[in-house]
């Protein structure tokens, strides 16, 4: 078994699609909209999805936003250097709520970005 993609529901498809390709640098796997259910689907992610997790971006035509709640946590990225991860992503007009350092009680360094629906998605430095 394997984790294939983490689904979360966006309010502007258009909008969520830049952020993950041009701020986090992903791209679109594929895009499928469905007409008599009214949402499109659309995967983004850093490689295939036969090779790696992705994320399924769902855009129900009829829901501008969503509540996010206090269930869901992060989606969590592993980076190369976490401060210069940052700087490119405000670079890119992306949102750092959490500047790169090292994560409180331990020595990783971790930051926070949100995406414009308001999911938190943390930074990893590698080790």
């Amino acid at each position: 078994m394997r984790i294939l993609h983490t689904m979360i529901r966006v309010g502007d498809l258009d909008r969520s699609i830049k952020f993950y390709t041009e701020v986090l640098g992903m791209r679109v796997l594929r895009r499928q909209d469905y007409p008599e259910g009214k949402f499109t689907l659309a995967f983004v992610g850093f490689g295939e999805e036969s090779e790696g997790a992705v994320i399924e971006l769902t855009h129900n035509w009829d829901t501008p936003s969503y509540e996010l709640g206090n269930g869901f946590g992060h989606i969590a990225l592993a980076v190369d250097d976490a401060y210069a991860t940052c700087d490119l992503i405000k670079k890119r007009g992306g949102k750092v709520t959490r500047e790169a350092g090292p994560m409180k009680h331990g020595t990783t360094v971790i930051a926070f970005v949100e995406d414009p629906d308001g999911y938190k998605i943390e930074l990893i430095e590698r080790k």
